[in-house]
């Protein structure tokens, strides 16, 4: 099992920018992917951005693609995304995820361990 523990999150205007951590401890996931998640008050759990632990290789949503990146630091097991333009519609809690397989990542289904999440407020 992997510990995911998110960091960052916060209060922040429209426009600003916020970097959110996710530290991994546990078994070695260096084969695996991480992705970010996000669920706002009433509305189901959002695919926000994966990355390829292996490659880097990274995907988006496109409803941030353009204003967020997703990246990592293998040295310090730790996924970080950083967020900029930030507009109201982002506001949300923000879950990073770990995953065994390489295949619809943009799929909550497909992840096997989940951080406890981090709130994220965009003001107008």
């Amino acid at each position: 099992q992997v510990q995911l523990v998110e960091s960052g999150g916060g209060l922040v205007q429209a426009g600003g920018s916020l970097r959110l951590s996710c530290a991994a401890s546990g078994r070695r996931f260096s084969s695996y992917a991480m992705g970010w998640f996000r669920q706002a008050p009433g509305k189901e759990r959002e695919f926000v951005a994966f990355i390829i632990w292996s490659t880097g290789s990274t995907y988006y949503a496109d409803s941030v693609k353009g204003r967020f990146t997703i990246s990592k630091d293998n040295a310090k097991n730790t996924m970080y995304l950083q967020m900029n333009s930030l507009k109201p519609e982002d506001t949300a809690v923000y879950y990073c995820a770990a995953s065994g397989t390489y295949y619809s990542l943009t799929s909550p289904q497909r992840y096997d361990d989940w951080g406890q999440g981090t709130q994220v407020t965009v003001s107008s």
